[in-house]
């Protein structure tokens, strides 16, 4: 077995479980979970319907490249998402198709690592473990990036000392962040391109979150708008993430694309090619046409909107919560040890929230997810509602 297995921590819903392993919830009440970002929100009937049209693509092997087609259709949402120049964005060259966001992510490190040398892999702390388990697999040392409330919940690249800059081969960021929400800026990106020209590292910015925003008229910044509008128009050792899980509610259709570096995709795009990780025709077809619809992207962020409206209005008078940024996620302060306060929860409301120190790590004796849960508000909002006057009575003594 790779010995690099054993370097490998367990998964955060492991340790839900574990933690709950001795505890019998009420039965009288229905479970509700807010430990896990799977959207509930209804798959867009487009989505649908594409699948059944398509169904002859089943005879058919995909290439790991995707169709001419598909990748014309992510390079236009590109293109008006993020205010690029129509054709700066090759369909042949700046964009891959892949299976959901967390394979590719996992994937990267794997491709571009030189498990040779002392290389750094950074990433924000708290983290979508998937960073941590990919540099770890990889033969490099994560290096984790404080996301405190002393800085907005956001890392301090300021922070970084020029040694690890120089050993980092790869940095992934989050952009709207897991847990948190947290937004990166359009300068701080550019900030971080400069210092990835500088010490000649790669930047794997994850985006799965970009299109689940509070502001209509300010959605979030993103990598490859902000390499363009510095003059990195070749978007050198810039990778952008994006996902239909969550913009979409099709957490099942595993559907995704990675664009940026042109060089960098085609040394990505060959060692996907011995990987086998090619979508389905008949997904991608689905896939273009959930692309080219913007109108359920954007009830669906109407929908989030209410629900954290209504559930930070039922929890203020017990538990006064921030709104994010952008994202789905409530990173809500305890008012005990994040652990202990999941486990009340779940023993007296069959409520499941994840303990913000099983997103983090300690370092130097701190860790920046204690004392916080995340709340993940992707279920209808009947039941959302019924989740915020759970926590209420649980923590307001109230029957």
């Amino acid at each position: 077995m790779n010995p690099r297995l054993a370097q490998l921590h367990p998964y955060p819903f492991q340790k839900l479980a574990q933690l709950f392993a001795d505890i019998t919830p009420p039965t009288h009440q229905a479970p509700i979970r807010l430990s896990i970002g799977e959207p509930k929100h209804q798959t867009p009937e487009l989505i649908r319907s594409a699948i059944c049209d398509h169904l002859e693509g089943l005879a058919t092997y995909p290439l790991t490249k995707g169709t001419q087609a598909l990748r014309h259709t992510i390079t236009d949402w590109l293109s008006r998402r993020f205010h690029l120049p129509a054709a700066l964005l090759d369909p042949e060259r700046h964009v891959l198709p892949v299976n959901g966001t967390r394979e590719a992510l996992f994937a990267l490190a794997q491709a571009v690592i030189d498990p040779t040398t002392n290389q750094k892999v950074l990433m924000p702390n708290p983290f979508y473990q998937i960073y941590e388990g990919a540099a770890l697999l990889a033969g490099a040392e994560p290096y984790y990036l404080s996301c405190d409330k002393d800085h907005a919940f956001r890392p301090d690249f300021d922070a970084v000392p020029a040694k690890i800059w120089q050993e980092c081969a790869l940095i992934y960021i989050c952009s709207p962040g897991n847990p948190t929400g947290a937004v990166l800026s359009e300068s701080a990106l550019q900030a971080l391109i400069n210092l990835a020209d500088r010490y000649d590292f790669i930047i794997a910015s994850d985006e799965c979150y970009s299109e689940i925003y509070f502001d209509e008229a300010q959605p979030p910044a993103g990598l490859l708008g902000a390499a363009s509008r510095m003059g990195n128009e070749q978007f050198e050792r810039c990778l952008v993430f994006h996902s239909l899980s969550k913009r979409s509610n099709a957490p099942g259709l595993r559907s995704g694309f990675v664009a940026g570096d042109a060089q960098l995709l085609e040394r990505f795009l060959l060692y996907r090619t011995y990987h086998g990780c090619a979508m389905p025709p008949t997904l991608q077809q689905a896939s273009i046409a959930a692309w080219q619809d913007e109108q359920h992207v954007k009830d669906n962020r109407a929908a989030y909107r209410q629900k954290f409206r209504e559930f930070r209005e039922i929890l203020a008078p017990v538990l006064p919560t921030q709104m994010p940024d952008a994202a789905f996620y409530l990173w809500v302060k305890t008012p005990e040890d994040d652990q202990t306060f999941a486990q009340r929860l779940y023993a007296e409301q069959h409520l499941t929230v994840l303990p913000g120190s099983f997103l983090s790590r300690r370092i130097q004796g701190i860790d920046p997810g204690s004392g916080y849960v995340r709340m993940a508000l992707v279920a209808e909002e009947e039941e959302c509602r019924e989740a915020a006057w759970r926590i209420r009575r649980t923590i307001g003594g109230e029957t």
